[in-house]
C-alpha cells in the first residue's frame, strides 16, 4: 500500500436527506478534510439521531488502470450514543465502473449490547460525462425496517465540484425508503 499523495488540502460537504416511511425524516450532514495520508471527519445523524462523531484516518491510494482507494479510520462518538468506532472507506475503480463501500463497528461504551457494524456500499456505472447509475446496500441501526441490509437504487449527477445523488432502499416494498444527497467539493 501507499500512501495517497497530494501537496494542498481537498475538503468536501455533503447532506444526506433521509425520509424512512415509518420514522422521522432527518438530515445527516458530513464534512472532509484530506491532505497527504491524512483523513479528517465530522458527522452528525450518522451512527445514531443526535449523535456525533470525530474521525481520523490514513489514505492509501494507487493503480493506473484500475485505481484504488483505501482509508481505514478510527472514530469517537459523541451524544445520544457514546463509544468508539475502528471503521474504513474504500473505492475500486476501472474505467466507467466502481465500487465504494464504508464501514464501522460501533462499540457503544455505556451498553455493550446496542454495539453493531455499519456499511454502505455503491456499485455504480457511470453512463456519459456526468451522469451515474447503480445499485446501494446499507446496514444501519439510525432506523429500523423489516430488512436487515437493505438494498436499492441510485441515479447521480455531477457537475464540477457539486453532486446530486437520489437513492431508493427497499423499492419493491408499498413504502420504500427515500434519500436525497448533495455533495460540493473544493
Amino acid at each position: 500500500m501507499v500512501p495517497r499523495q497530494q501537496q494542498s488540502w481537498d475538503f468536501s460537504a455533503s447532506v444526506y436527506g433521509y425520509f424512512p416511511s415509518d420514522a422521522g425524516n432527518y438530515l445527516q450532514p458530513t464534512l472532509t478534510a484530506d491532505r497527504d495520508w491524512l483523513h479528517l471527519e465530522l458527522r452528525y445523524n450518522y451512527e445514531a439521531l443526535d449523535t456525533g462523531s470525530a474521525w481520523l484516518g490514513y489514505n492509501f491510494s494507487g493503480g493506473e488502470k484500475v485505481k484504488w482507494e483505501f482509508s481505514p479510520m478510527f472514530g469517537a462518538l459523541f451524544g445520544k450514543v457514546r463509544g468508539v468506532a475502528p471503521g474504513y472507506e474504500g473505492s475500486l475503480s476501472w474505467r466507467g465502473l466502481e465500487l465504494y463501500t464504508e464501514g464501522e463497528f460501533v462499540i457503544d461504551t455505556t451498553d455493550s449490547s446496542a454495539s453493531y457494524f455499519y456499511n454502505w456500499s455503491e456499485l455504480t456505472l457511470s453512463a456519459l460525462d456526468r451522469w451515474r447509475v447503480g445499485l446501494v446496500t446499507q446496514h444501519t441501526h439510525v432506523y429500523q425496517t423489516d430488512r436487515q441490509i437493505q438494498r436499492g437504487l441510485l441515479v447521480g449527477l455531477s457537475y464540477k465540484s457539486v453532486d446530486l445523488t437520489g437513492y431508493v432502499f427497499n423499492p419493491d416494498d408499498s413504502r420504500p425508503t427515500v434519500v436525497i444527497a448533495l455533495r460540493v467539493s473544493w
